[in-house]
């Protein structure tokens, strides 16, 4: 027994060893002394500190071995088998009780026994248990006695601060709140009725729960309530002065443990609130400020909320410490005063400054409201802004510091929710309100896109949603910017698995900034709860609810989901007002109901869903109302998940049909509006979603559409300049096909308005009309009545000073011509073509006579309604006569007479055309090629072409004179029976005002001889009438229609019966001989061999003199015009002189006209003449002075070949008359007519005109 005291001395020396074996084995050995009573000697205590030692191992195995012994033994094993003798001393060694108690509370409050306070904790509270046994006066320490236990304040300072976790160090919170229940007696016993029922909450709280579930802010809420009141209980500023005090001092034990830290400094301002002494509070707030470690962030944030707790009671005096804090030589750089900052650098010192902001954003949050009002600008905010602002000569500098600038957001963010949690929140006016929310933004601007490392933007985002609800409300710029600002920085962000793959992203930090954009959105949502607040919320919102980009698409959507629930939960109608713009949301958000991503799909879903009822809230209905027809939209949610994109577009269907029906009147034009903006949606699948959307809308409500027309094809127009896109142009071509179907003349109106020529978007809807016959059918017949309702031109004058006027198309009837061309275009327009055959191509043939030599309209922009179009215009001829040329042409092929259109372009016909000279060459061109190609067609063209004959317009006429003149030439119309009709438009036509039309009526009669000779004789009295009323024109200054009758009567003669011809035989012989000298070539050859024609005819009925008579008359002429300058004449005197000659009774000249005028001979002129001379001078002797006087006439002619002749004729007449005829030659006269002609210019005229006196002289 004597021994013992040295046996324990003995083990120090062991005790020193590092090997975990040795260490396992002292732990064997001292608890088996316990047992025998060796503790309880001098030098046990060192033993059982040894074993507590061993508990307070780390539990972690680590890499490092404490010995190097490779068999050692882990430290976990040391410190289990000490954590369990520990135990089995305290409870089952009997006498071991006054060895360990109260001394194992002297290792409950250092920190390097922080891993063993569990097993403390526990056997502690076994221990005072049981010393509680013993009685109360047994229990109560005697901290005079035992000077080295923990004071009160030093043990509830320590076990609180360890159950703020309670779930660390094998839950060593919950052991330290049962010692503190037990030790309560030691503690104050004004706690104990409050202990009794407030711990054992907390530790059923805690079994309520587990380490993962635990809500960390509200437990440590609850361990901070639990202080509050134990020290209202408590009730002694003494008590309380010291407890604060004890607790600064534990600051630097938890610096290790930052978050117990955090806590330990809320309990000081929990304290310091309720401390009764302000010069202790004073005090307590300097030593704090002066001593923390501003480098941490958890040290600031701890600090500062102690700070602002403090204010609660001490408001003045906590303002008023930080204030002298400011001006003191802390934060300066020159500081001397503490050691602690005197070599701080410019970032400490912003880390001190970003303590002290929060501080007073901390004293905002936790004080009392009514005193907070008051000075919220003038002590709180300014010092705020004070220390964030850096001035530099004068002028504020805006730091770099992240922690500062996060600091402001957080201070500025509590100070917000202050002011909100104010009862006088709704009247106090926040004057720097935009002051900040634009510094919050420009935090926002200034942060990555590209990646999320921070949280500065996310807070700066929450900090202007609790701005946004003070007074006064930003302005309408400023909210807008906010809104814009917020979107733009959070939405444009990568997609969730990207950022997770850059350095410092997390996904936890982005889903906080989604919910912070989420909040201010709402925060803006609800200062302006209308239907106008939400539409401008969705003008920033659409930018990003079209984006190519999908995780931008899925954000917005998702945003405008939450936005549009938030906005129904929040609405509330007091009256009954229009939901305006319920077209435009649903319009702008429908077509992602076919994204490609199923989320963004859904969630569109829920937004029309939304929409729709916020419709029923404005139309009267209450909140809790359902509407059947709207709840069918969410079983259709499932069925946005299929991919499948026939499927997905029958679901759109069904939702549309949904929207259609509950849509009032008012939004239909708007939501069409809107969702024909969609159709240019980039992506393909939303844009067929938006098609399907505007043609449902259309059949089930388009019967009311019908003066939004223009407007509704305008932005189909739109849509289409703004995407090529072949899924938009389909999209464009149905819709149009709907609303033609519904309102066919207001469509057509509308796109004859587009600018001209028409550009690629204008084509395309044209030829769309094309594919349906029943619909291109009726778009061609009011095409047709534009062209021909309006008048074709309008004159103007060229200039003011001009006199001269030109014609300017009219536009509607030019660009229905042009729209007739695109359609045509399309083969599949042919079948609606042959059921307007007639009436297509008459009034184009129509519209192509006037538009010969006409200008194109002015004015060929669009209507003022619509814009002009960016698009590059569709090469099409502006000329309005080609344009309608080349629509014929098409109408021709589409109509199926492409023979026609061949036939007429081989022979130069389109191109003559448009020829001011040559049209009705080219229209004659066209009805023979018509004639022989499509003569099955002709009735119903001429039926429908014969009103234009008696036109106002002259070249409508012409035209049609022209077409049925050429067509009088084709038997195809005797087999037709038009040949009657026919003729009497052309008889009808002999004294219209227009000489050309006379010419062709002429033309047309006569070409009788070859389409219908056979029954020129019956109408032989009335043709020949009308070719002799056409000799006689008076109004012909040309003689053209003179030709066409000379012309007629040779083609009619051969076909009309003598009856008929020698009426007016004689009057047509003298009627045509003056021709025969006719300036024009085709006159005088026409003239002549009518002439020669008519000789046939003279010889029987006694008519042989009178036209004998007539033959003598025209006889010089025909031999002088032998040597005329035009070939084809001469051909024509050749074949008159043969034929009339034989009646002449002259053998002589007859035989040598026979022998030598053959058409393809050539003819010695002089030796004929001599010869013609000679016979005449036989024969008829009597004619000299006759011959020689109508000679003398052409002395004078225009031509010298002519004046030539009628010298040599004069001269052979000379040569070969008997001197007993001389008394009929006029000497005199015909010697001066050939003097005058020695002066012709013409070498050879003088010298025939000499030939011919030297013949005279022999008479001289």
């Amino acid at each position: 027994e004597s021994k013992r005291p040295l046996i324990v001395a003995s083990m120090k020396i062991p005790l020193q060893s590092s090997s975990n074996k040795v260490r396992r084995a002292l732990v064997q050995v001292i608890s088996a002394m316990a047992h025998h009573g060796y503790l309880s000697h001098t030098g046990g205590e060192l033993l059982v500190e040894y074993i507590i030692r061993l508990c307070a191992l780390p539990r972690e195995p680590t890499n490092k071995r404490l010995s190097l012994d490779a068999d050692d033994l882990p430290d976990e094993s040391v410190r289990s088998i000490s954590v369990d003798t520990l135990w089995l001393l305290s409870t089952t060694v009997e006498h071991m009780s006054t060895v360990l108690w109260p001394y194992l509370l002297e290792f409950v409050i250092p920190v390097q026994y922080t891993n063993a306070l569990t097993p403390v904790c526990k056997s502690l509270t076994h221990l005072a248990k049981k010393q509680q046994e013993g009685g109360t006066e047994a229990f109560l320490l005697s901290y005079k006695v035992n000077v080295n236990l923990p004071s009160p304040y030093a043990l509830i300072t320590r076990l609180l601060v360890v159950s703020s976790h309670p779930y660390l160090g094998e839950g060593r919170g919950v052991s330290a709140l049962h010692l503190l229940s037990v030790m309560q007696p030691n503690i104050h016993v004004a706690v104990e009725e409050f202990w009794k029922e407030a711990i054992p909450r907390l530790l059923e709280y805690l079994e309520g729960n587990t380490e993962k579930t635990l809500l960390q802010k509200d437990w440590e809420e609850k361990l901070l309530v639990f202080l509050e009141q134990t020290l209202v209980n408590i009730q002694e500023g003494n008590w309380i002065c010291h407890l604060a005090q004890e607790m600064s001092k534990r600051l630097n034990d938890s610096n290790k443990w930052p978050s117990e830290k955090d806590f330990l400094y809320r309990c000081i301002g929990t304290v310091l609130k309720l401390c009764p002494s302000k010069e202790e509070v004073k005090k307590q707030l300097q030593e704090l400020l002066v001593t923390a470690r501003y480098q941490e962030d958890v040290e600031r944030e701890g600090l500062a909320c102690a700070i602002g707790i403090c204010a609660v009671s001490h408001f003045d005096e906590t303002l008023a410490k930080l204030e002298d804090f400011h001006k003191s030589d802390v934060l300066k750089k020159n500081m001397v005063i503490f050691n602690l900052f005197k070599d701080r650098n410019e970032n400490e010192l912003e880390k001190v400054k970003s303590t002290l902001i929060m501080c007073y954003g901390y004293i905002a949050l936790f004080a009392q409201k009514e005193l907070l009002l008051a000075r919220i600008e003038a002590d709180i905010l300014r010092n705020i802004l004070q220390y964030f602002y850096t001035k530099v000569l004068g002028i504020k500098v805006e730091t770099k510091d992240l922690t500062l600038k996060l600091c402001l957001v957080k201070s500025i963010s509590m100070l917000s929710l202050a002011i909100c949690e104010s009862k006088k929140s709704p009247s106090f006016f926040f004057s720097r309100k935009a002051e900040l929310v634009a510094q919050m933004m420009e935090f926002i601007k200034v942060e990555p896109l590209e990646c999320l490392k921070s949280p500065l933007r996310q807070r700066a985002i929450t900090c202007c949603s609790h701005l946004v609800k003070l007074e006064p409300p930003l302005s309408t710029e400023d909210t807008s910017a906010l809104i814009s600002t917020c979107l733009g920085s959070v939405c444009a962000l990568p997609p969730l698995g990207t950022l997770k793959e850059k350095e410092g992203s997390s996904e936890g930090l982005y889903l906080e900034t989604m919910d912070a954009l989420k909040d201010v959105l709402k925060s803006v949502l609800l200062r302006k709860l209308t239907p106008v607040g939400l539409q401008e919320m969705f003008q920033h919102l659409s930018i990003w609810i079209k984006s190519p980009k999908e995780h931008e698409r899925e954000r917005a959507v998702n945003i405008s989901a939450v936005l549009l629930e938030f906005y129904r939960c929040k609405l509330h109608i007091n009256t009954v007002v229009p939901f305006h713009n319920l077209g435009l949301l649903i319009g702008l958000l429908s077509p992602r109901c076919s994204d490609s991503l199923a989320t963004i799909r859904q969630q569109t879903l829920d937004c029309i869903y939304y929409l729709l009822y916020i419709q029923q809230r404005y139309g009267g209905f209450a909140q809790d109302h359902t509407d059947e027809l709207i709840e069918k939209l969410k079983p259709l949610r499932s069925g946005l998940e299929n991919p499948d994109s026939n499927f997905l577009f029958h679901t759109c269907f069904n939702i549309a049909m949904i929207i259609s029906k509950r849509l009032p009147p008012d939004q239909i034009i708007r939501l069409l509006f809107i969702t024909l903006d969609g159709l240019s949606d980039p992506d393909t699948n939303c844009s067929r979603a938006a098609s399907v959307m505007v043609n449902c809308l259309l059949k089930d409500r388009g019967n009311v559409l019908l003066e939004k027309v223009p407007d509704i094809m305008l932005r189909i127009q739109t849509q289409l300049e703004m995407s090529g896109e072949e899924h938009m142009k389909k999209a464009a071509v149905q819709t149009l096909h709907i609303l033609a179907s519904q309102h066919t003349v207001a469509v057509v109106c509308s796109l004859l308005s587009s600018a001209l020529p028409f550009d690629s978007s204008a084509s395309l809807l044209w030829r769309a009309l094309a594919s349906d016959h029943l619909l291109t059918t009726q778009v061609l017949e009011l095409l047709l009545e534009q062209v021909t309702s309006d008048v074709p031109y309008k004159e103007s004058k060229s200039s003011i000073l001009s006199n001269t006027t030109s014609r300017i198309a009219t536009r509607q009837p030019f660009a229905a011509t042009c729209a007739l061309h695109e359609i045509l275009s399309v083969p599949e327009s042919g079948q609606a073509v042959l059921s307007l055959y007639s009436q297509l191509f008459v009034s184009l043939l129509q519209h192509i006579s006037c538009m010969i030599g006409v200008q194109p309209p002015k004015n060929l922009e669009a209507s003022k309604e619509k814009k002009s179009s960016s698009l590059i215009p569709v090469l099409q001829s502006m000329d309005p006569c080609s344009s309608a040329v080349d629509t014929l042409q098409l109408m021709l092929v589409r109509g199926g007479s492409e023979e026609v259109t061949r036939s007429v372009e081989s022979w130069g016909g389109w191109e003559k055309m448009k020829n001011v000279d040559q049209h009705h060459d080219g229209v004659s061109v066209l009805a023979s090629a018509m004639a022989k190609y499509a003569g099955p067609r002709l009735p119903a063209v001429v039926k429908a072409l014969m009103p234009a004959i008696s036109s106002l317009y002259m070249w409508q006429r012409i035209t049609a004179t022209a077409f049925f003149a050429e067509l009088l030439s084709s038997n195809v119309v005797n087999d037709l029976m038009l040949l009657e009709v026919l003729m009497d438009n052309m008889t009808g036509r002999e004294k219209d005002s227009c000489v050309t039309i006379r010419k062709l009526a002429i033309r047309g009669l006569g070409n009788m001889a070859y389409g219908s000779p056979e029954k020129v004789g019956k109408h032989g009295s009335q043709l020949l009438a009308s070719m002799i009323n056409a000799l006689d024109d008076k109004d012909d200054p040309n003689n053209v229609v003179t030709l066409e009758a000379t012309s007629g009567l040779t083609k009619l003669l051969p076909h009309v019966q003598e009856r008929d011809i020698h009426s007016v035989l004689i009057h047509i012989a003298i009627r045509v001989r003056p021709f025969f000298d006719s300036e024009n070539e085709e006159l005088r050859k026409s003239s002549i061999l009518l002439f020669g024609n008519l000789t046939k005819y003279g010889q029987s009925h006694g008519e042989e003199d009178v036209f004998f008579e007539q033959i003598l008359n025209g006889l010089v002429t025909l031999l002088l015009h032998l040597h005329d300058p035009t070939p084809d004449v001469v051909k024509a005197c050749k074949f008159a002189l043969r034929v009339c000659t034989p009646n002449m009774g002259c053998s002589g000249v007859s035989e040598m006209c026979q022998k030598h005028l053959h058409e393809n001979r050539t003819l010695h002129y002089g030796e004929f003449m001599n010869h013609i001379c000679k016979y005449l001078m036989q024969d008829y002797p009597d004619m000299l002075n006759r011959l020689i006087m109508t000679n003398l006439s052409y002395l004078k002619s225009v031509w010298p070949d002519m004046r030539a002749a009628a010298a040599m004729f004069i001269g052979f007449l000379v040569l070969h008359m008997q001197r007993e005829h001389y008394k009929q030659l006029e000497l005199e006269h015909v010697t001066a007519s050939l003097v005058l002609l020695l002066k012709d210019p013409v070498p050879a005229v003088r010298m025939k005109a000499v030939e011919t006196l030297g013949r005279l002289v022999r008479f001289g």
